[in-house]
């Protein structure tokens, strides 16, 4: 593999790393209702670039901040 093949291959991945690895920690901080949403959002949010942006576009909004919640009770 050439270093220009390398580059372009990291170049193309690692955004895809980043935005999946994004949606696993907003989806592990976030209370969703059940725990069985919350699984769903996770195996979702789980498969690479493709689950993240479903989660973006329907999943982002549907969750509520722990601490909200937390907070909501008192």
């Amino acid at each position: 593999m050439t270093l220009k093949l390398l580059v372009i291959f990291l170049a193309l991945c690692v955004p895809f790393l980043a935005a999946t690895i994004w949606a696993l920690t907003d989806v592990a901080q976030k209370e969703f209702g059940t725990t069985g949403k919350k699984a769903l959002w996770w195996v979702i949010a789980s498969v690479p670039f493709i689950g993240a942006m479903f989660y973006l576009i329907f999943g982002f909004r549907k969750g509520k901040k722990l601490q909200d919640s937390i907070s909501s009770l008192k």
